[in-house]
């Protein structure tokens, strides 16, 4: 069974860290692209980082450019998300997603995406 599992998310207070894990069961991420996107409550989802296949080129969303960080460990079939100087509006279930087509121009779109993990809440707050 084809499965993405998203890990690491907490409660963190404003200016701190966490790292968002993304591992893959039953396939490799090598051939993928790979997306992490994010849903407030209230809002819809969008999408935050994402990385090709070599882990060579990446984009980010304007609101987390230089503070997120996204990179892969093809070798641990996981992908990573870095986020530092968390704001409370980075408040959101995150979600990690697969796809094998790549291109900057739209990879922070949803389409794109066949596979998709559950989730793992993040919470910025004093």
């Amino acid at each position: 069974q084809l499965q993405l599992v998203e890990s690491g998310g907490g409660l963190v207070q404003p200016g701190g860290s966490l790292r968002l894990s993304c591992a893959a069961s039953g396939f490799t991420l090598d051939y993928y692209t790979i997306g992490w996107f994010r849903q407030a409550p209230g809002k819809e989802r969008e999408g935050v980082s994402c990385i090709n296949s070599s882990g060579g080129s990446t984009n980010y969303a304007d609101s987390v450019k230089g503070r997120f960080t996204i990179s892969r460990d093809n070798a641990k079939n996981t992908v990573y998300l870095q986020m530092n100087s968390l704001k409370p509006e980075d408040t959101a279930v995150y979600y990690c997603a697969a796809g094998v087509l790549w291109g900057s121009d739209w990879c922070l779109l949803e389409g794109p995406y066949d596979y998709w993990g559950q989730g793992t809440q993040v919470t910025v707050s004093s």
